[in-house]
């Protein structure tokens, strides 16, 4: 016994000197990180016979493997476990049922393949492209965005070029419209050196047999394929740091027959007909666009260092002259991270325009940092938002999505008119306070509050109250958060 006891030791300890060697070879690593999220919120009711305020914990663990295979080859994978505090413990049971552990990343990247010049990443990968606009990680969420997919780059000189591949979608079904797969692809262009910053140019094609407008489980009977075609200047002259953007949208628009069916559109629309909106979705043609611009100014030479930029986006979205002439104009921000952009609430973050009921966004935006000692950074950021176009100039659409239920002004042979025709823009403004603290290198303590205040219009949009008025609403919802991020 006691002599195989001293060889167990000494295999176990053979075993440890041998894969310390084979990992510093093949040049391991390992990382990894535990972010822990409390959230107190009522961001999401606004009647007054719903006052409860949701509470929740969520943790997202994270380990990471790199190895540098040899000169030319690497690899990367990571593991991802996201949870609700009190979801699946053990606390009452014998033993813990939580299995969810997940592959959040799994890519090895090629350098120069074939000779070509371009590296190549291949697997399930964050595809994260300048400032997050139209490709982003949505690391805000706790489970975060990955695609399945490739992506080719190649850099000379000042010009960085890439080209992607996602495979969104793989149904192998056969439904209606056959095999109900989604693909994306990607050319985006990046030149260093211009005007103080660097010039980006996008091509992308969503090749989408299903319908990504879908609201109806199982439809996918209506596709489309579409281009989104822009550019992005951004960087920093006379002082001030800056940012402008333009996407313009073309092609097909699959099952938006499904949102706005043809039937509710003759109704209501001056237009008898509107081609293209009958049950075969992709007839409509998509002419979208957005644009944004920012403007940024840093005095660190003023007590707290402060930086204020005012901040502007637009994003296109459905009226009267659209839907009359069979177009479909709700831009679709794509894969973006939309909790940098829109308001940290995330009320207003649907990539296909669902939040505004397709009518579009406009965004003016103050943005304060403030940094009153070391390792503390105070944050304010003030949003006004609006539809794109307003509910008096667009009666016919106001009632179509729902936001109106008097009759439009074209019914009854232009008598009685319609109480949409007084209707505005404006949704509301959102107030978002956030605290940073960097305990140490490796952790970082982050405190928020966030507060929506509601104009008419938004309870009319998105139905809070009865339509007769007797349950009443809130003006406000608030938000407020507290994060601790520990990486290693």
């Amino acid at each position: 016994m006691k002599r195989n006891f001293i060889t167990l030791v000494a295999v176990m300890v053979a075993a440890f000197f041998v894969g310390t060697e084979l990992a510093h070879a093949a040049d391991i690593s390992f990382s990894g990180q535990i972010r822990t999220r409390y959230e107190a919120e009522d961001k999401e009711a606004m009647n007054t016979t719903n006052t409860s305020r949701n509470d929740v914990t969520a943790s997202r663990v994270r380990l990471n493997l790199k190895t540098t295979i040899n000169s030319d080859t690497a690899a990367f994978i990571q593991m991802q476990h996201v949870k609700n505090w009190g979801f699946e413990n053990a606390s009452f049971t014998g033993s813990n049922a939580d299995d969810n552990l997940g592959l959040h990343q799994a890519y090895f990247t090629l350098k120069n393949v074939a000779g070509t010049g371009f590296n190549a990443k291949v697997g399930r990968q964050q595809v994260v492209i300048d400032g997050h606009r139209l490709f982003g990680h949505t690391g805000w969420t706790s489970g975060a965005q990955t695609h399945d997919g490739l992506r080719l780059t190649h850099s000379h000189d000042n010009m960085t070029m890439s080209y992607g591949f996602i495979a969104n979608v793989e149904s192998g079904g056969g439904g209606a419209g056959g095999n109900d797969d989604v693909r994306t692809h990607f050319l985006h262009t990046n030149f260093q050196g211009v005007l103080g910053g660097a010039l980006s140019t996008y091509i992308v094609l969503v090749d989408d047999d299903c319908g990504r407008l879908s609201v109806t489980a199982g439809v996918c009977d209506n596709p489309g394929q579409w281009y989104t075609l822009g550019a992005r200047q951004a960087g920093k002259m006379f002082g001030l740091d800056y940012r402008a953007e333009a996407y313009w949208q073309v092609g097909d628009t699959g099952n938006s027959g499904e949102v706005l069916g043809e039937q509710t559109i003759t109704t209501f629309s001056t237009v008898p007909t509107v081609a293209g909106y009958a049950s075969n979705g992709a007839e409509v043609n998509r002419d979208a666009y957005m644009f944004g611009v920012r403007v940024g100014k840093s005095f660190n030479n003023v007590a707290w260092k402060p930086k204020v930029t005012l901040w502007y986006d637009y994003l296109s979205g459905n009226d009267d002259e659209s839907v009359e002439e069979g177009d479909w104009s709700a831009f679709d921000t794509l894969y973006d991270t939309g909790h940098k952009f829109y308001g940290f609430m995330d009320l207003l973050t649907n990539a296909v325009g669902r939040d505004t009921n397709y009518l579009g966004l406009q965004d003016i935006a103050i943005k304060l940092v403030l940094k009153p000692a070391a390792k503390w950074t105070i944050k304010a950021d003030l949003h006004n938002f609006h539809l794109a176009h307003s509910v008096g100039a667009n009666p016919d659409m106001a009632v179509m999505t729902g936001i109106c239920t008097a009759k439009p002004y074209q019914e009854n042979n232009n008598q009685g008119g319609s109480a949409c025709r007084s209707g505005g823009s404006e949704l509301g403004s959102e107030l978002d306070l956030t605290l940073v603290h960097k305990y140490n290198p490796n952790v970082k303590l982050v405190a928020g509050y966030s507060q929506f205040m509601a104009e008419a219009l938004w309870h009319s949009m998105i139905g809070s109250g009865n339509q007769d008025g007797t349950n009443g609403h809130d003006n406000t919802s608030e938000w407020f958060y507290v994060m601790a991020d520990v990486k290693f």
